[in-house]
């Protein structure tokens, strides 16, 4: 895990399928967003997937981060369950059209 502005563990979302299974993504900023659309943060191919899908926001806070459905038609879901908006633990899977994140924040743990 890359270490934050004050040492700490970052957190990190990692593609669990397809074609970029492996890949990983550090949430280094306060929005991650999460598409189609090759602007995106995230850019992910699948078809599943709405232009701008989803967002992950960090609350400094709380020191958490939240991700939030953005009016996406497949919806977003964490482990398992259909979200608009879900605080976001350790281990958590967030499944956005077919491609499934794995959401990994030693921090949290």
């Amino acid at each position: 895990m890359a270490a934050g502005p004050n040492g700490a563990a970052t957190a990190q979302l990692e593609i669990r399928n397809g074609s970029f299974e492996g890949m990983v993504y550090t949430l280094r900023e306060e929005e991650t967003l999460i598409g189609r659309n090759p602007t995106t943060d995230i850019t992910l191919l699948d078809e599943g997937i709405s232009r701008e899908h989803a967002l992950v926001l960090f609350d400094e806070a709380e020191g958490r981060h939240v991700v939030e459905d953005l009016q996406s038609t497949n919806g977003t879901k964490v482990n398992g369950k259909r979200v608009r908006s879900a605080v976001l633990q350790d281990g958590d899977e967030v499944r956005v059209g077919h491609t499934c994140l794995l959401y990994r924040n030693p921090g949290l743990a």
